[in-house]
């Protein structure tokens, strides 16, 4: 087969995965909260719920305790990998960094993920003056430019007298030293000890809180799904490629008018559907980690708990667009767009969809 031609490949619609799962948010076996978990960097979550006017107490008191994050300036990796770090936070719950304002596909970025894996995502000149041990980027092309190195701070054998800790803090503290403005954020389940604000005191550290904005969407057109359908029924329900699509255009707030006279966009409701009176809209920006994102979720699966009109409702997460891996352990580049998210459909009888998206740099979501 020949290749194709330069201006081809340019028009080619870049690649992207969208991965389904259906389950029950009850059943022993869900692995729905093993899938949030999983994906460690989100900076939006957003939900609706249709023939819903003003939202509930619980539900407003979870979105008031998503809590506070960090932005640390001109912070250097290598505090990140000093012992004094690691028993404070890493050992201590789960502890979420990663670097703020950087480009994966340009500069050098770094994340640090909630099982102590420090990923560093560097380019080839940072790589061979660090001298520490990696893989080349699956993302580089034929000419590798950027390389992958991982230190597992969580490992018994990195500890302060080892070589391996050693020869790394050398690495990063003196041979090659990096330094970033990094986002920063510690879930613990009571522990006591120092807290990110006062252990980097003496660095420029500022507290923030997340973003959160309210809309109540009036005359909303809404897909019919069927739970037990995942690719619909024609004249009966929609599939759940034509939900995701369509929930994109309702986030994004794009017309679906279908005007023949709009430059802008002809799109309209998948059919069949239904009008709604009004639906709530949340969402929320900033750097959230998966666990509060689960506490959202069991919060919305309970909105059911009492008779409703809603027959269903989202819950869409997405995730960086630079953060150097997308699910768990998986390296994420960015191509066009650095897509990665995903979208929890969750009914009145609490079977869900959970759909999981991401673009052409990505490996398969789990």
């Amino acid at each position: 087969m020949s290749a194709l031609p330069p201006l081809r490949r340019l028009r080619r619609a870049p690649r992207h995965l969208l991965v389904c799962e259906r389950g029950h948010a009850r059943d022993a076996r869900s692995r729905h909260a093993a899938r949030v978990r999983d994906h460690a960097y989100n900076c939006r979550v957003s939900f609706l719920i249709p023939e819903c006017g003003i939202l509930p107490e619980v539900l407003k008191s979870t979105i008031a305790d998503i809590g506070e994050y960090y932005l640390v300036r001109n912070l250097s990796v290598h505090e990140l990998v000093a012992h004094e770090f690691i028993d404070a936070f890493v050992k201590k719950g789960s502890c979420y960094a990663l670097t703020y304002n950087t480009k994966i596909d340009q500069d050098n970025t770094a994340a640090l993920l909630p099982n102590g894996k420090l990923i560093l995502s560097v380019d080839k000149d940072t790589y061979e003056e660090l001298g520490l041990q990696g893989r080349p980027s699956q993302y580089s092309g034929k000419k590798v430019m950027r390389y992958i190195v991982t230190v597992d701070l969580a490992d018994s054998g990195f500890h302060p007298d080892s070589k391996k800790h050693n020869r790394v803090l050398w690495a990063l503290k003196e041979k090659k030293p990096l330094e970033f403005d990094f986002l920063l954020a510690w879930y613990n389940t009571g522990a006591e000890g120092s807290t990110l604000m006062s252990y980097f005191s003496k660095n420029q550290i500022q507290a923030l809180k997340p973003k959160i904005t309210f809309s109540t969407l009036r005359d909303l057109e809404c897909p019919v799904l069927q739970s037990n359908e995942l690719q619909g029924q024609p004249d009966e329900s929609c599939s759940t490629e034509e939900l995701f699509e369509w929930l994109g255009a309702v986030l994004n707030q794009v017309s679906l008018n279908n005007k023949s006279s709009s430059f802008l966009s002809t799109y309209c409701c998948p059919q069949p559907n239904t009008m709604v009176e009004k639906a709530f809209l949340c969402t929320i920006t900033g750097f959230i980690i998966p666990e509060k994102i689960i506490q959202l979720l069991e919060q919305l699966c309970c909105y059911f708990g009492e008779p409703k009109l809603a027959y269903w409702l989202t819950l869409t997460v997405h995730g960086f667009a630079d953060s150097p891996v997308s699910w768990r352990e998986s390296e994420h580049g960015f191509h066009k767009g650095g897509e990665n998210l995903y979208n929890f459909v969750i009914f009145r009888n609490l079977d869900y969809w959970l759909q999981m998206a991401v673009g052409t740099n990505d490996d398969c979501p789990p």
